[in-house]
């Protein structure tokens, strides 16, 4: 399939892994990469500059397919060494970044001198539009439904990807309950130039995960996702479990008086003891409300090679049938 997104990254499928948290290791990126799409590394995983550098070498290993880093960019007591990361992604020869969080202008003057592509994630049009204007190659938009942050608007992609249609001119991937070939047919219908996944490609065999957090997604509903962190206006959707029910006691006890730090304990530092060790109900992670779509714990080959064929199949036979003689 050939669309803006496949020929700006020099990929296969128009079909983007997104950079999760613990997730987004060299065996994730190369294995979406090897399939077609374009994995991604989470350069804030890795968090200095010569273990990202040791990890993109070792993604080099597994792929000669082009593969992208993410870059997010939040607020923090000790930022994390933003120059030196993106030293390294130039240095390595990495040709496509994934930015998110706040405004990534500041960097696109030096990843343009190297000719890399940038597509940054937005959850409304308003920062898409920004996103075209400071110069961004692509927007990744996020709908209400996404694991993560979902921002604060609650647009839910049958809206926010036709909107953002009606407004952007740069080609744009759908993010946000993204899990099969329906999604990616969907997404391209309204407007997208294909899709970005999460929590899909969270449970396949390759995702480097423990086996515990594969399971529970499967296990889970479309109703097992709860929005945390709502009262601080940085609303982040997870899966719910024993940690992340003390954590909503909580903020309903304290109410407005809810500061960051009376929940610490329940969102920082998470991610090793779950994706890691395996202990799913430690507390907060990130998880899209698309867990209900997801049945089945395949390779990452076989759930692109599916996704492409079934599109194929939507495409050409289903709505094909529709027309009107």
């Amino acid at each position: 399939m050939k669309t803006r997104i496949t020929e700006l990254f020099g990929i296969e499928h128009p079909i983007i892994q997104g950079g999760m948290h613990f997730v987004g290791l060299a065996e994730m990126a190369a294995a979406v990469s090897n399939a077609g799409g374009l994995g991604i590394i989470t350069g804030l995983t890795q968090g200095t500059p010569e273990k990202l550098e040791k990890e993109i070498a070792r993604c080099k290993e597994m792929t000669d397919k082009p593969f992208g880093v993410n870059m997010t960019f939040l607020p923090a007591v000790t930022p994390p060494d933003y120059p030196g990361l993106f030293e390294v992604i130039i240095k390595s020869g990495i040709k496509a970044v994934e930015t998110a969080g706040n405004n990534p202008a500041k960097w696109l003057p030096m990843l343009k001198e190297h000719d890399i592509k940038v597509i940054h994630k937005c959850t409304a049009v308003r920062h898409a539009l920004k996103a075209e204007k400071i110069g961004c190659d692509a927007v990744s938009v996020d709908g209400f439904e996404c694991g993560g942050h979902p921002g604060e608007d609650d647009i839910p992609n049958f809206i926010l990807l036709p909107r953002a249609a009606e407004e952007l001119t740069i080609p744009f991937v759908s993010s946000g309950g993204m899990a099969d070939a329906r999604s990616l047919v969907a997404s391209l219908a309204m407007g997208a130039e294909g899709m970005n996944m999460g929590t899909r490609f969270i449970a396949t065999k390759e995702a480097p995960v423990h086996d515990n957090v594969k399971q529970a997604i499967v296990n889970a509903s479309e109703l097992d996702t709860r929005l945390i962190m709502r009262g601080l206006r940085n609303t982040e959707r997870v899966l719910n479990n024993s940690g992340v029910e003390r954590l909503m006691e909580k903020e309903k006890a304290m109410g407005d008086a809810l500061k960051f730090e009376d929940i610490i304990g329940e969102v920082a530092g998470i991610y090793p003891k779950v994706m890691i060790d395996g202990d799913v109900e430690a507390g907060a992670w990130s998880c899209g409300m698309v867990a209900g779509l997801i049945h089945d714990v395949p390779s990452v080959q076989e759930l692109m090679d599916r996704i492409m064929s079934e599109a194929e199949t939507i495409i050409t036979e289903r709505l094909a049938k529709m027309q009107v003689a």
